[in-house]
């Protein structure tokens, strides 16, 4: 597996991340630690957790099934050292009575109910992050959620001290606006603070439509951000938004397509469509290798696999051979 520099950090990390958040509820153990080995053989190392996975799939949990089943299987392998290993606070939620209603959770009452970014709840986080993940450090701690009722500065702070005392290496935003990501460089800056070197956001082949907004999925304006500032790395979530790609029952049916139906996504949905036919590779792939091909701003896209057979559906896209013409096709098509 090619890698790809991080930022401007030197770091080199797989250029396809193994995401771990329904790992040890949705996904059982046993096929999770078979996707692990069969990431780790391929020579992936990028695994991203956080310490809220998965409390909406367990009611009165708080989560950290994910970091407690990947502890499990760094001390059983012994990987530790040959992983890249990412994770997050702030998402986890503070009162889980509020938001449970009828059987369900809601997700409305519960980005009301995050514990946020404070200095205290951070500090309390990555140490119970690295007691489930049994190791004495991560590589990339992020914060979940940006949390705008705790003043940057205290949050910022206690990043700085969570990476001075060797609890994290490097430090990321997720779900985050532009102008926010800015004002936190700048304070970093002001203040000696070690400053983001990836930002964790929700990018795909299609683009939202007009008139969404919408804190979690890039932008025009954030991806001239990020070609302006190559020290921050995107990581790309929901990158084949859960598999719409491959199947036009899902894209009529599912949620996920609500930010992105119009004339622009009908155009790329038959560009990538053309594209995967003649290259015999399923769409899904196909939008994993052309995320994979992005230079400005470099992408890595960030897949979760809820089976084994997603994730090697999700592998193949390594070895995916897009032409130029293909990828400018691919690039140009739009309304």
């Amino acid at each position: 597996m090619n890698t790809v520099e991080l930022g401007r950090t030197g770091e080199q990390i797989s250029r396809l991340a193994l995401g771990c958040m329904i790992m040890g509820t949705v996904t059982p153990e046993d096929e999770a630690v078979t996707i692990l080995d069969r990431y780790a053989e391929a020579g992936g190392t990028f695994l991203d957790t956080a310490d809220c996975y998965c409390w909406w799939e367990r009611r009165g949990s708080h989560g950290g099934h994910s970091e407690e089943l990947l502890g499990r299987w760094l001390a059983r392998t012994g990987r530790r050292d040959e992983v890249f290993l990412a994770t997050k606070g702030s998402g986890v939620i503070r009162d889980l009575d509020a938001v449970w209603i009828d059987g369900r959770p809601d997700w409305t009452a519960a980005y009301r109910n995050f514990a946020g970014a404070g200095a205290a709840t951070l500090r309390d986080a990555i140490d119970g992050s690295l007691r489930r993940l049994g190791t004495d450090h991560v590589d990339l701690y992020y914060v979940h959620v940006d949390d705008r009722a705790t003043p940057l500065e205290e949050t910022l702070e206690a990043l700085a001290g969570i990476v001075r005392s060797g609890k994290a290496r490097y430090i990321g935003w997720s779900n985050v606006r532009t102008w926010r990501l800015e004002r936190i460089r700048r304070l970093c800056a002001q203040n000696g603070w070690p400053a983001p070197v990836a930002l964790q956001q929700q990018h795909s082949y299609l683009r939202r439509r007009a008139g969404v907004r919408h804190t979690s999925i890039v932008d025009d304006e954030q991806l001239d951000y990020l070609e302006e500032h190559d020290d921050l790395t995107l990581v790309a979530y929901s990158p084949i938004l859960k598999g719409i790609y491959d199947s036009p029952d899902k894209r009529r049916n599912h949620g996920i397509m609500d930010p992105y139906h119009g004339p622009d996504a009908d155009a790329r949905l038959a560009a990538v469509t053309e594209v995967a036919a003649e290259a015999g590779a399923a769409p899904n792939a196909v939008v994993l290798a052309w995320l994979m091909h992005q230079t400005s701003p470099r992408v890595v896209p960030l897949i979760g696999p809820r089976t084994l057979q997603q994730y090697e559906a999700a592998q193949a896209a390594l070895d995916i051979k897009l032409t130029d013409e293909q990828l400018t096709r691919l690039d140009t098509a739009g309304a």
